[in-house]
């Protein structure tokens, strides 16, 4: 057979393989040849685990003499079969990856009935991604019926769409149910089967009449299991639309939701090829399938251009391809194309790429392109779309930073060594404006690399403060609606005296970065004051999920790195952050399992934080609360060494993204954050690195000077914050009131990046007096520091 451009050899096409049909070897291939177009978006990419039965599947209930097949065989591979190696105990095997209708017609051809594959898909590098889809098992157990897994679809529907997760049915082809969902990537497989795992035990608990998540024979009479465990990154589902090992020649069938009713059959193939030009993919939309360069190819002509015009969905997934080319269409420009979901998204750059972080360029976007067009150049003939020469100016892979669809997009590109950019990371970011009143108009703008002290300020977004409702604290139900973005509330900075005892209750004021940390499906994120995402930086704090045992959670906390007498230390923070020593001290919690908590008093809101975290994991704590005995509490505070302590008012309410003077903070050495907005040069030893930095702070709403700090900083530090103020250098001041005297040999910078000082007092002219660097603050915005009262 010829088969997209291959020649796939096929025999013994008349060999009956479902005797009680007398359904044919040559019919099993046509039909995986037909149901291509609409089976590979939910096989591409992942490896394909194969049940064979090379003499048929017999005529008993039970058919036998079927094995299932894992590895390749390289030499009789033929050379167009995508592969990709997995490890096992045993060693690596080679898998097939079904990305074409020549790899399933060839399949075919070996008696491969069923295609098992897992919930995730390979990258570009060839390494797993997290899971993109959830998957259920709805199996009747010995004397449950196929309308006990209709009734339970039907109550996990309910419970998805609560959680927002939207859910398709697949008939599996041999007893019970399947439901899919999809998944952001943003969950581990194991996190996926975690959520999973507390979703089949919730439903458990709600209806034990009907369901049960253990596997054991023994639990499961006339009950249905519900299967979570098909979601571990090891385990693999039967694919849809994949043929089953049974009787008679069933199919794992998508179905529509009005057809999950009573007496709910099992479908066979030809019904399946019927339903599919009838009426289409019913998960179309839902996991992915749905075609996204119908566009693409309504502006082609495949018979006259040289460009891929693919008819099935490319081979997509979690990889990270990016192509620049060189388009000499009607106008000179860049066409900037990014790999995600399976497509290449692009946009055209009529000024090229920036290459002055100061100037951005227009970026309108165009519509989706395949994949196979990251290799494309050639001539596009004059009077088709585009027509003119293309050429590849760089290509490579990306890191993503940030993707908001239709928003914003961050990612560095790392190019080829001879490619338009050099061969040197270049980090880009593409910004959502509509100009003119066009919505294909984007911006694209160069951004400095990452400096040490923090990322900049365009990655910073602010966080949504959600409205306040009553509180509730009942366990977990799994109808919980995805937990809000809530900005930290602030405390202002105070004397003993500002505050009494009675009505305030005083705890540790710990030295770190404040962080949000939302739990939900299994999965942390943590997120600075600035929006900055913390999670991937302290791993260890993952336990926080563990800890919070099933619940869904928002909890307000700080980032620290304690000493060797369990201070914390801002000092260990910045250079020793990472490495695993992290702790989280949680004093808040804002919201719980779809309620919030903003309304209520703080003592209460405090009281269900203790209960709801228990002192079992190491690196998540609530400190011990210090009492109501405002000196007692100072006393302790520097008898041990602490940076200070915070006042909170018993009823106070959570006053999200506001500085609040329910919340007073009471210092015991003074610090200040401080905007660097220049530099100068040392002498001797700094002459390399440099002397001071200068600094301002908004007072009144503008940003004004307060003073230079040149000590504080290690060597290393000095060098570091050369390097990273040297790549933000303006020509000016950004401020107007720096005295001739510091100003002298200064070098400006834009600012964006946030420090902190101590410092001795505030002089009668707004400067600072004796300010010492203690370090960068990436967990900082500009525009949000603020002269301390």
């Amino acid at each position: 057979m010829e088969v997209d451009g291959h020649r796939v050899k096929v025999t013994n096409l008349d060999k009956v393989l479902y005797p009680s049909t007398r359904t044919t070897k040559g019919e099993v291939i046509a039909y995986y040849h037909h149901v291509a177009p609409w089976m590979l978006p939910y096989v591409t990419g992942r490896p394909a685990t194969r049940k064979r039965w090379p003499n048929g599947v017999g005529d008993g209930p039970e058919p036998s003499g079927a094995f299932f097949h894992k590895g390749l065989d390289p030499r009789s591979t033929p050379d167009w079969v995508h592969t990709a190696v997995l490890e096992h105990d045993d060693g690596p095997k080679t898998y097939p990856l079904i990305d074409d209708a020549a790899t399933l017609v060839w399949l075919a051809q070996l008696a491969s009935l069923e295609m098992h594959v897992p919930q995730w898909r390979f990258t570009a590098d060839g390494t797993p991604a997290n899971p993109d889809r959830l998957v259920l098992d709805l199996d009747p157990g010995p004397g449950a019926t196929m309308d006990q897994c209709v009734e339970l679809a039907h109550l996990i529907r309910e419970v998805l769409d609560g959680i927002g997760m939207a859910s398709v049915p697949v008939t599996s082809g041999s007893k019970g149910i399947h439901l899919y969902a999809p998944l952001d990537g943003t969950l581990t497989s194991d996190a996926a089967s975690e959520l999973a795992r507390q979703l089949a035990r919730s439903l458990e608990g709600m209806r034990p009449d009907l369901v049960v998540s253990d596997m054991k024979k023994a639990v499961r009479e006339g009950k249905v299991l519900l299967d979570w465990s098909q979601n571990n990154g090891s385990k693999t589902t039967i694919a849809p639309y994949s043929l089953r090992g049974r009787s008679h020649p069933t199919v794992a069938a998508p179905r529509m939701w009005d057809e999950i009713v009573q007496g709910l059959q099992q479908l066979e193939f030809t019904d399946v090829l019927q339903r599919l030009q009838d009426h289409g993919d019913p998960m179309a939309g839902v996991l992915g399938g749905d075609d996204r360069l119908i566009t693409y190819r309504s502006m082609r002509d495949a018979n006259v251009t040289p460009e891929p015009v693919p008819e099935a969905r490319p081979r997509g997934g979690g990889g990270h391809q990016f192509v620049i080319q060189e388009h000499h269409a009607r106008r000179l420009h860049h066409d900037f194309r990014l790999e995600r979901d399976g497509v290449l998204v692009s946009w055209a750059l009529p000024k090229g790429p920036p290459t002055d972080p100061g100037k951005n360029h227009l970026a309108v976007q165009t519509e989706d392109h395949p994949m196979e067009y990251a290799t494309f150049a050639g001539d596009i003939p004059k009077g088709q779309y585009g027509g003119g020469h293309v050429d590849i100016w760089d290509s490579g892979t990306y890191v993503e930073h940030k993707w908001r669809d239709g928003k914003e997009v961050i990612a560095t590109l790392q190019g080829q060594p001879d490619g338009g950019l050099g061969g040197e990371p270049h980090k880009f970011a593409l910004i959502h404006t509509a100009l003119g009143g066009d919505k294909k108009n984007w911006l694209i703008h160069l951004m400095d690399p990452d400096p040490d002290p923090g990322h900049p300020a365009e990655e910073r977004p602010k966080a949504d403060t959600p409205e306040g409702a009553a509180p509730g604290v009942d366990a977990p139900d799994v109808n919980v609606p995805v937990a809000p973005s809530i900005a930290p509330m602030m405390a202002t900075a105070g004397r003993p005296e500002d505050v009494g005892t009675g009505e305030w209750h005083f705890e540790i004021k710990w030295d770190g970065y404040r962080a949000i940390a939302v739990v939900q499906k299994g999965a942390l994120r943590l997120t600075s004051r600035g929006g900055l995402d913390l999670t991937s930086a302290y791993p260890e704090l993952s336990e926080l999920v563990d800890t919070l045992a099933g619940h869904d959670a928002v909890i307000d906390g700080e980032v620290v790195v304690l000493d060797e007498q369990g201070r914390s230390s801002f000092e260990l923070l910045q250079n020793h952050g990472r490495q695993g020593g992290a702790h989280y001290m949680a004093f808040d919690v804002l919201w719980l399992d779809g309620t919030s908590l903003l309304d209520v008093p703080w003592v209460h809101r405090r009281a269900l934080l203790e209960q709801l975290i228990t002192p079992e994991h190491p690196h998540i704590h609530v400190p011990p609360a210090l009492g109501t005995n405002r000196d007692a509490a100072i006393a302790m505070s520097q008898d041990l060494g602490l940076e200070g302590v915070v006042a909170k008012r018993a009823q106070s309410r959570y006053e999200a993204g506001r500085r609040s003077s329910s919340w007073v903070k009471l210092k015991n050495v003074r610090t200040q954050e401080v905007v660097v907005i220049g530099w100068s040069s040392g002498n001797s030893a700094r002459s390399a690195t440099l002397g001071s930095v200068l600094l301002a702070v908004h007072e009144d709403g503008e940003l004004r000077y307060v003073g230079k700090a040149g000590s504080g900083f290690s060597d290393e530090a000095l060098a570091r914050a050369r390097a990273v103020l040297e790549g933000i250098e303006t020509d000016c001041p950004p401020v107007d009131d720096v005295p001739k005297v510091d100003a002298r040999g200064a070098r400006w910078v834009e600012p964006l990046l946030v420090g902190e000082v101590t410092f001795a007092e505030w002089t009668a002219s707004g400067r600072l007096r004796q300010p010492v660097w203690r370090g960068w603050r990436p967990d900082r915005m500009a525009e949000d520091v603020v002269r301390e009262q």
